[in-house]
């Protein structure tokens, strides 16, 4: 009888991904007819049929999607397995996947990424920048130790760890507050009707927050400019005057900015440090979750509730 390896597995996922030998095969860098070989015999050893290979594409039987679930899950263990085995609990090394929402990339992971590399310059980071439900999916998959995003209805597997609550309100360029102020007056809601904005594109949530505050408080600015980077939002803003909406942490760091109190003020949101529930937690992924904290904490971000 054959014996069971670890690149059947690898090689029966390939082709459940791909809908095909040839694509997985190129993939694999193996031969199409090793690959077909191989599976075949992964078949013989359970004495099931894993694909149905009559269609135009491979499809995965009843019996080979309840194996292939099984399978990512042994490969996702076993990955975790290997980096314990090789965590250095001293930090002299070490290796943390960080993945993050856009608007944090602004104001908090440089922050962050020079804290620790500061306090420890072995370990090495991967940062990815995409959305919320994409971070969850990745912790789950085994491919992110860590996330940065909200609170809310979070995926079943998920963790949420609040560090902050974040609140957005109008920034524009520098300009001098009115007499015996230190801060520029509140902003009427309404008064943003016609007003021109730049914001940031709808494919951000954070754009949908803000959406939303409008549509609540029945005021229509005129959106000049979409984008869908901080970094051109803040540009904008600092060369043209007009205005745009941005969480107010953003302004520690861009003293060209000014905040404008908004009345009522948009509703705030809790940051979250999101993790898979259960997972193994790396000498590098605890040191980076309390320097976060403690970074919050030195910043005087607002405490989350």
């Amino acid at each position: 009888m054959a014996v069971l390896e670890l690149r059947h597995l690898r090689y029966l996922l390939a082709v459940a991904e791909h809908g095909s030998f040839t694509r997985a095969a190129e993939e694999l860098h193996i031969s199409q007819p090793t690959l077909s070989q191989q599976i075949k015999q992964l078949e013989r050893t359970l004495d099931v049929q894993l694909l149905d290979r009559t269609g135009r594409t491979v499809r995965l039987t009843d019996a080979g999607a309840v194996y292939t679930d099984h399978a990512r899950r042994a490969l996702r263990d076993l990955a975790a397995a290997e980096r314990a085995v090789h965590d250095v609990q001293d930090l002299s090394r070490g290796h943390l996947r960080l993945g993050v929402t856009p608007t944090f990339t602004a104001y908090l992971i440089g922050p962050l990424i020079a804290e620790i590399h500061a306090r420890h310059p072995g370990i090495n980071l991967t940062l990815t920048e995409t959305t919320q439900d994409r971070i969850e999916t990745a912790l789950l998959a085994d491919d992110l130790d860590l996330g940065i995003a909200f609170a809310g209805p979070h995926l079943p597997g998920i963790t949420a760890t609040a560090l902050f609550t974040e609140t957005l309100t109008l920034v524009t360029s520098n300009r001098p507050p009115a007499a015996g102020r230190t801060t520029p007056a509140p902003l009427p809601a309404r008064e943003l009707t016609g007003r021109q904005l730049v914001l940031l594109s709808g494919d951000f949530a954070t754009r949908s927050h803000i959406d939303t505050y409008f549509t609540r408080h029945r005021t229509t600015p005129r959106i000049t400019v979409e984008a869908n980077s901080i970094q051109a939002l803040t540009e904008i803003v600092q060369r043209t005057g007009l205005a745009t909406v941005l969480p107010d942490a953003i302004t520690h760091d861009h003293p060209h900015l000014t905040l404008v109190p908004l009345d009522p003020p948009l509703p705030t949101r809790t940051v979250t440090l999101l993790r898979r529930a259960e997972a193994y937690e790396s000498a590098a992924t605890r040191a980076f979750t309390h320097l976060t904290h403690d970074l919050v904490r030195a910043r005087g971000y607002t405490p989350a509730p």
